[in-house]
């Protein structure tokens, strides 16, 4: 019998492993699972250099794995003026924020400040350029808005990006004018990542090492040993920045690393393919964010349908996000096409992200095309207020429906799609379970799921979305020893009390890299 290098014993084990759901004990070799089940005789697998931990009854499972997020965006919120705490109430709360930064930042350079809110706001709106200007103006300043989908730049700021009066509106996105005048008002929908890549200046390296430090603690500490970056933007360089990050052991979660439209490119003119790395480092999918502007789909349907098939026929999964209804029957539509040129199309694992306004005529093509779909029990809890006063009353019966997509037998992945919220998946299961807002208001409690659905959705299934089911995401012999203990067991809790459960212990490959 193998000696071990490090045994679990007396816990309460889940394995999400069908075939043995639980165990008392884990035993883990060359950062792989070595034995999981019942067996107390330690002598079976301890040798002199074993590490025993007794994990006194607590709850043991598969490591985390967030399907959807955006690591280097996480960066920049720790790095920046932080807008999502409870005490940002107001735009003058922004003002005083922004105010006190620019007093300690050097004139002309740039503040950034993420995760601000309009809707939990008092003025339930956007700020201005001219409120921005008011506080700071020596200094441009970029506000990201929560969602990473629109962001507020001051005078300064516009005058670097060159938007002024005479500006067209770019390709799926709009920039917000003065309805007298049509002088820009700061806000820009759909344009942070061109903002971010061509306008602000490049976060230097030992700042993205400070930040990445930074992020692998908050990872850590929530049992994630696993991300899914869903950045459409991420091209070679991140890919190298990855690399660093991991030779440094800067980073200790394993990243799959999806690609876009443009940057996919660049890895294939350098001979890379998809899921080209290994088990710490992936390039993943290829990522489309098509929009939907005064109800005009971008990029058109032709051009979506093109671009799926180049990719798919090139070797590469396809990730395609999509919010509202619209854009979902939209993007469902230009993937039924490309099935049909398509004879091994289901091989892929084609993703929907987000997947939100899903009514059940779509969830039932989505089944029939055999797609997969990352969704986010979290945003119950952290946006259902917010959906409450602003979707359609028709949609919000349909508004992440879990237990209708679990029902018809998808797969579905759970994930924070951070930094837009937490990424504690902790509340993820709180909130796939609860269907609560953060005020307490019900939020379609008939989309509730159980506590071991969520598990699954974050763990197995989410695996199955990366193509890595078969080396992580069940605690089952031969696959990857990332493993989580957990303060108490989520699908005994009552389900009040699961958003108190605590990470005690995060695994991965067989080496204890944070606990409690």
């Amino acid at each position: 019998m193998p000696t071990a290098d490090l045994i679990l014993r007396n816990a309460n084990v889940i394995t999400v492993d069908t075939r043995q759901p639980a165990a008392q004990t884990v035993a883990v070799k060359d950062g792989k699972i070595l034995f999981a089940g019942y067996s107390d005789d330690l002598s079976l697998f301890q040798g002199k250099g074993t590490r025993v931990i007794d994990c006194t009854g607590k709850t043991v499972m598969p490591g985390f794995i967030d399907a959807h997020c955006h690591i280097f965006s996480n960066i920049r919120k720790l790095l920046s003026v932080d807008l999502s705490g409870p005490e940002i109430k107001s735009i003058n709360d922004i003002k005083q924020a922004i105010r006190k930064q620019a007093a300690k930042t050097p004139p002309e350079e740039w503040i950034n400040a993420t995760d601000y809110n309009d809707f939990t706001l008092a003025e339930k709106r956007h700020p201005t350029r001219q409120e921005l200007d008011e506080v700071s103006p020596q200094n441009p300043v970029c506000l990201s808005h929560r969602s990473l989908h629109a962001c507020v730049l001051n005078s300064k700021g516009l005058e670097l990006a060159k938007i002024g009066n005479e500006t067209p509106e770019p390709k799926g996105g709009f920039i917000g004018r003065d309805v007298t005048t049509g002088a820009p008002n700061g806000l820009l929908v759909e344009m942070l990542a061109y903002i971010r890549e061509q306008v602000l200046p490049t976060i230097s390296d030992a700042e993205l090492d400070r930040g990445i430090k930074l992020a692998n603690q908050q990872y850590l500490s929530m049992g994630l040993t696993s991300l899914g970056d869903a950045t459409y933007v991420n091209d070679m360089h991140r890919w190298q920045r990855y690399q660093h990050f991991k030779a440094n052991h800067l980073l200790e979660s394993r990243v799959y690393m999806m690609c876009g439209i443009e940057t996919i490119k660049e890895f294939q003119a350098a001979g890379m393919k998809w899921w080209q790395g290994d088990e710490h480092l992936r390039l993943g999918a290829m990522k489309i964010v098509p929009s939907l502007i005064t109800d005009t789909l971008h990029p058109p349907k032709e051009d979506l349908v093109e671009k799926i098939l180049a990719a798919h026929q090139g070797g590469f999964q396809v990730a395609i996000h999509a919010v509202q209804n619209k854009l979902i029957e939209a993007v469902v539509s230009a993937y039924e096409e490309v099935k049909k040129q398509a004879s091994d199309f289901n091989i892929r694992r084609h993703r929907i992200e987000h997947c939100a306004e899903c009514t059940p005529d779509l969830q039932t093509r989505i089944k029939a095309l055999g797609l997969a779909v990352t969704t986010h029990p979290s945003f119950a809890y952290y946006s259902g207020d917010r959906y409450l006063a602003t979707v359609e009353p028709e949609y919000i019966p349909h508004l992440y429906p879990l237990k209708a997509l679990v029902n018809t037998g998808l797969n579905i992945a759970a994930a924070s799609d951070s930094p837009v919220v937490n990424n504690n998946p902790i509340m993820g299961i709180y909130g796939g379970v609860n269907r609560l807002t953060a005020s307490g208001k019900s939020l379609s409690p008939e989309q509730a799921v159980s506590a071991m659905d969520v598990l699954r959705m974050y763990t197995l299934s989410a695996a199955y979305q990366s193509h890595e089911e078969k080396i992580k995401g069940s605690i089952t012999p031969g696959k990857l020893a990332d493993i989580v203990v957990l303060s108490a067991d989520p699908t005994r809790l009552p389900a009040a009390l699961m958003k108190d459960i605590k990470v005690e212990m995060t695994i991965i490959g067989g080496k204890v890299v944070w606990q409690h």
